[in-house]
């Protein structure tokens, strides 16, 4: 299995591609069979580069797949053979965002049940002031 990780304009994310990559990595350390990668552009042209024909998505919440749906369709349609899948959370993590873990986190709040122990002292130590 490949993690995609993707940098996107739109988005202003605390941590590096690079450094959200070593994350990964070392989360995942010991199993070979789990690998990181960064990307920019279409995810499609990713796929066909890693020789792959499944996404991988999660939801959050039912609002989240409307988006999630065109965004399949729009993909199958550049790449008939590309296949999404959709998981869902436990019900006790549907409502995380990475908005609200780094807010929690900027504020010196407990972490620990929201994100790996890796993220956690990630985020510790870009707060530390």
């Amino acid at each position: 299995m490949t993690i995609a990780i993707a940098t996107s304009a739109s988005k202003k994310p605390i941590f590096t591609l690079e450094e959200r990559i070593e994350h990964v990595e070392k989360i995942f350390a010991g199993n070979d069979r789990i690998s990181a990668i960064g990307f920019t552009g279409l995810v499609v042209d990713l796929a066909r580069e890693q020789e792959s024909n499944v996404l991988i998505r999660g939801l959050r919440a039912v609002s989240d797949f409307e988006y999630e749906f065109q965004l399949a369709n729009m993909n199958r349609a550049m790449s008939p053979d590309l296949e999404s899948v959709f998981l869902t959370p436990k019900a006790k993590f549907s409502f995380l965002s990475s908005t609200l873990v780094r807010e929690i986190a900027s504020m010196g709040g407990t972490i620990d049940s929201f994100v790996d122990p890796i993220v956690k002292e990630a985020l510790q130590n870009r707060f530390k002031t």
